[in-house]
C-alpha cells in the first residue's frame, strides 16, 4: 500500500501512496528541506543558514541524488559527492562507538565555507582483480585504493582506520524502522547453531533519545538506531549543521577557526526542521516490482533462493505499530535481515563500529535495486561503490556469503542471467 508504480529517474522521490492529506503536507515540507542547499552563516532573514564551516555536501540531495545512492568518482583521482571517508582510531567513544581521529574527527571534510580551511581530500584509484566464471567466461573486478592528502592540520594519527562510505538510497526507511526489534533480533544466529554457515548478528548501538543501547538498523554497519538519529547525524557530520540532538558544532579541538565561525542559530536546524526531514525520509515510497516475462522471473527467484541469497537478504517482513498510520501492518519485501554478516577479507575495512567488526556489514535492502543506475547514473554498488554492476557486487561477497557467491559464479550463463534479471525486477 505504500509503494509507487514508477520506472523513471524520479522513481525514488514519491511519498508512500497511502499517506493522508495532513501527512502529505508534512511530507511536502520535508521535501523542501531535503533538496534546498544550506547557506553560509550569517545569512539573510529567512535563509536556511549554518552550513559548515567544514562539510561534504551542502544539502541532503547533494549526496543522495534522486534519493538514491551517491555517485562514485568518474575518474580515478576525482572526489565525488556522496562518497565520504570515515575515520577512527583504536578504542571506543564513551558509548562504545568508534573513537574519532583526534585532529579530524569521525569523517574527513573535503569542503569549507571559507570561515575555516577544509580538512583534507582523498583520492581513489583502482587495481584490477581478474577472475573466471565456472564456464570459463572471464571477468574483471576493481579493488579501490585510497590516498589521503592535502591535509590542513598535519598528518592523520599513525593508527587511523579509514572506511569509504557511499551514500545509500533513502527509500522505505520508515518501513524498515517499523519492523519490530524483537523479530530482527530473533533472526540472529551468532553461533551458527543451525550449521548453515550464516551467523547474522544484531548490532547494539547508542540511542541519543533513550540514552541506552538499542538495535541498530541503518548505515552500512547498522550503527544508527533510528531515522531521526540518522538524519541528525547526517546534518552534523555531512553538512556541519547543528541540531537539538547534536548541538555542538562539528569542530575538533585543534580546529580553532572552525570553532570561531558564526552560527546559523542555536541549533542551526531547529526541532521542526529535523522532524520534517525525518518524516520525509521515513515516508518515501519504494517502487513496485517490475516483473519481466513470468517464467523467467520465477526462475530467477528460485535460483536466488537455491543459491542461499535469501539467508541474509530475507524477502518478506510485516511491520508492526508505528506513529505514522500509513506504515503500520504492511507486508513488505525489502530483502534484508537488518543483521551484520562477515563478508570476508575482500570487503573488510578493518574499522569496527559498536559490535560490528572490521569485516562485518549490515545486509543492505534490495528493493529498488533494478532502478539504482537509472535514478543515479554512474552509481556503484557495495559500501564503497566499487562494483560497477550487480554481478560484480555478488562476486565480491566472501565470508558467510562465499558459498552463495560460488553457486552464482559456477552457474551456467543462462542461470546467471535469470538470477540477475530477477534482481533487476526488484
Amino acid at each position: 500500500m505504500t509503494s509507487v508504480a514508477d520506472q523513471s529517474d524520479r522513481a525514488f522521490g514519491f511519498s508512500a501512496r497511502n499517506l493522508g492529506r495532513r501527512d502529505s503536507l508534512t511530507f511536502a515540507g520535508g521535501r523542501d528541506f531535503f533538496n534546498q542547499p544550506w547557506q553560509i552563516a550569517p545569512g539573510l532573514p529567512g535563509d536556511q543558514d549554518g552550513l559548515g564551516p567544514t562539510f561534504n555536501g551542502d544539502s541532503c540531495a547533494a549526496c543522495h541524488a534522486g534519493h538514491g545512492r551517491g555517485r562514485v568518482p568518474t575518474e580515478a583521482m576525482d572526489p565525488s559527492p556522496g562518497l565520504v571517508l570515515r575515520l577512527s582510531v583504536p578504542g571506543t567513544d564513551p558509548h562504545g562507538g568508534p573513537r574519532p581521529e583526534p585532529v579530524y574527527g569521525v569523517q574527513l571534510q573535503d569542503a569549507s565555507t571559507g570561515w575555516a580551511p577544509h580538512e583534507g581530500r582523498f583520492r581513489v584509484t583502482y587495481e584490477p582483480v581478474e577472475g573466471r566464471y565456472g564456464d570459463g567466461t572471464p571477468y574483471t573486478l576493481q579493488r579501490p585504493v585510497y590516498t589521503v592528502g592535502d591535509l590542513q592540520f598535519g598528518p592523520l594519527a599513525p593508527d587511523t582506520m579509514l572506511s569509504p562510505r557511499l551514500a545509500p538510497p533513502v527509500i522505505g526507511l520508515g518501513l524498515l524502522e517499523a519492523i519490530p526489534a524483537a523479530e530482527v533480533i530473533a533472526g540472529a544466529d551468532p553461533e551458527d547453531r543451525d550449521g548453515d554457515g550464516i551467523s547474522g548478528r544484531a548490532n547494539l548501538v547508542w540511542d541519543q533519545t533513550s540514552g541506552r543501547a538499542v538495535l541498530g538498523r541503518f548505515g552500512w554497519k547498522a550503527s544508527q538506531p533510528s531515522v531521526a538519529q540518522q538524519t541528525a547525524a547526517a546534518l552534523h557530520e555531512d553538512l556541519g549543521v547543528t541540531t537539538p540532538m547534536f548541538p555542538v558544532p562539528n569542530c575538533p579541538v585543534v580546529q580553532v577557526d572552525c570553532a570561531r565561525a558564526p552560527l546559523g542559530g542555536t541549533p542551526e536546524a531547529a526541532g521542526p526542521v529535523v522532524e520534517r526531514l525525518t518524516f520525509y525520509t521515513r515516508t518515501l515510497a519504494v517502487p513496485l516490482r517490475r516483473p519481466g516475462e513470468v517464467r523467467a522471473d520465477a526462475r530467477g527467484a528460485e535460483l536466488f533462493a537455491s543459491a542461499g541469497c535469501g539467508s541474509c537478504h530475507r524477502p518478506v517482513w510485516t511491520t508492526g505499530d508505528d506513529p505514522v498510520s500509513a506504515l503500520r501492518g504492511q507486508t513488505i519485501r525489502p530483502y534484508t535481515d537488518l543483521l551484520l554478516h562477515d563478508l570476508g577479507d575482500g570487503l573488510a575495512d578493518g574499522r569496527p563500529e559498536y559490535l560490528a567488526t572490521g569485516s562485518e556489514w549490515r545486509t543492505p535492502p534490495l528493493w529498488g535495486l533494478g532502478l539504482a543506475q537509472r535514478v543515479t547514473p554512474g552509481t556503484g554498488f557495495l559500501h564503497d561503490g566499487r562494483a560497477r554492476t550487480v554481478a560484480e557486487a555478488i562476486l565480491w561477497h566472501g565470508g558467510e556469503a562465499e558459498q552463495a557467491r560460488e553457486r552464482f559464479r559456477t552457474m551456467d550463463a543462462s542461470d546467471r542471467d535469470a538470477l540477475l534479471a530477477f534482481l533487476a525486477s526488484l
